[in-house]
């Protein structure tokens, strides 16, 4: 495994050989841990579970390229050497996930928990962000980063484990996420909508959302996504933050489920 993404962060569960492989991609400035919980749902016990952190999230190296199509071909890579016949994303690495099955870089199911399709499903405060940085260059990120404990909170976790998301959260270096973010959201204008994409990758795939609090979908997108025989429109009731740590049972079912569809 001498590939560029042999050096990402990684956290495994299950054990080589298991019935099934799953590449869990967690969202943006989030790391590996993002997926403690999933991992220790007993509906996945016999599956082999990898976590990696994204490159230049979460205080991780930053690549020289930092665009999403760059990070699905490498996340693609590390699918194939790691044998994981599912991948998994929440937000921004939702949306990696997607670009890996549109670019057909991963021919497998995708599990996409509060991906956004186009700029307009996106946060406002990080389209703002965006908009203010050829002015104040990396400050608005540093600002940010110090308030996200107050958007955290807005969680149904316990303290504790929202004090520990938070703590990773606060690692990322503010320049990184600046090149981040922006690189992702001229990503999305580059297609206007990726919704398309999905469905013209013609891989099992499903689209979770909560009913508020994780962005979502536009009315158009939604049609386009619900037209599409093999993707599921999955959503939550009530609001939904970070997906794999609020709802581990609900994705280990939807891991399930797409596991079955490799066989």
């Amino acid at each position: 495994m001498s590939g560029a993404w042999a050096s990402w962060e990684r956290r495994e569960s299950g054990v080589a050989g298991a019935r099934g492989s799953a590449l869990l991609l967690p969202g943006g400035m989030c790391r590996a841990g993002q997926y403690d919980e999933l991992m220790a749902e007993p509906a996945l016990a016999g599956v082999r579970l990898v976590a990696v952190t994204l490159p230049g999230h979460g205080s991780t190296p930053v690549p020289r390229d930092t665009g999403i199509e760059n990070c699905a071909r490498l996340a693609a890579e590390c699918a194939a050497d790691l044998g994981c016949a599912v991948v998994v994303g929440h937000s921004m690495g939702a949306n990696v996930a997607l670009e890996m099955a549109a670019s057909g870089a991963f021919r497998g199911p995708v599990v996409l928990l509060a991906p956004s399709f186009s700029r307009q499903d996106e946060a406002v405060f990080l389209r703002a962000l965006d908009r203010l940085t050829p002015v104040l260059g990396h400050l608005p990120y540093s600002a940010m980063l110090k308030l996200v404990g107050g958007m955290a909170k807005q969680s149904p976790l316990p303290p504790e484990r929202i004090a520990s998301l938070i703590a990773d959260l606060r690692r990322n270096d503010p320049r990184a996420v600046r090149r981040v973010v922006h690189d992702y959201l001229r990503y999305l204008d580059r297609h206007g909508t990726v919704a398309p994409r999905l469905c013209e990758a013609g891989v099992p795939a499903w689209v979770v959302h909560g009913e508020s609090g994780d962005g979502g979908t536009t009315d158009a997108e939604r049609r386009t996504l619900e037209a599409c025989p093999q993707v599921s429109v999955v959503t939550i009731p009530g609001p939904s933050f970070f997906t794999p740590n609020e709802e581990p049972a609900l994705v280990a079912k939807l891991v399930v489920e797409a596991l079955a569809k490799t066989r």
